[in-house]
């Protein structure tokens, strides 16, 4: 435990209360608070130089002491006039009317997706529809290519035929022209 004789009170506010310790150096003191920042160089703590403050501290070494800066009643007063100065059971009970409650922004209009949804079903019924005629077109062309196929294979043969029975004749009646 340190000498009391080489301890220095130092005081930082934390809310509505002052943080006392006793400690032999700043680096101490803020150790004992918890801090990473060096709240003297911020001026947020100071030395503590009043014997009635510093008692409490040095009886207590290293121990953080928290005091309260006043009374509810002194400490409510203080509050900015803007702020109520009453509970909150107060507050809930009696709502401030100096701000009208904020009006809701009207729910999107769905009106718009809808008809574009309703145009792409029709969109696709419409290449389905056209998909089935052409695929009856298609089916029936190639009926009509393999009938016309097989009328032009029956004429072709029909053709040969009347062909060869004339190149026939012609042979037959070359032999019998030579002699």
């Amino acid at each position: 435990m340190p000498r009391k004789s080489r301890l220095k009170v130092y005081r930082t506010p934390i809310g509505f209360h002052d943080a006392y310790v006793a400690a032999p150096s700043q680096k101490a003191a803020l150790a004992a608070w918890g801090s990473d920042a060096d709240l003297f160089a911020r001026g947020v703590a100071e030395l503590v130089t009043d014997p009635e403050l510093a008692a409490e501290p040095l009886a207590r070494p290293g121990e953080v002491v928290k005091r309260s800066r006043g009374t509810a009643a002194e400490q409510i007063a203080a509050l900015p006039p803007d702020r109520p100065a009453t509970a909150k059971a107060d507050e809930k009970a009696q709502p401030s009317k100096a701000k009208p409650p904020a009006r809701r922004t009207p729910r999107p209009d769905r009106a718009p997706v809808d008809k574009a949804e309703r145009a792409l079903q029709e969109a696709r019924e419409q290449h389905r529809h056209e998909e089935r005629a052409l695929a009856s077109e298609a089916a029936a062309l190639d009926r009509r290519r393999r009938a016309m196929e097989e009328a032009h294979r029956k004429a072709i043969g029909r053709l040969e035929e009347k062909r060869d029975r004339a190149r026939d004749r012609y042979e037959a009646a070359l032999r019998r022209w030579r002699g």
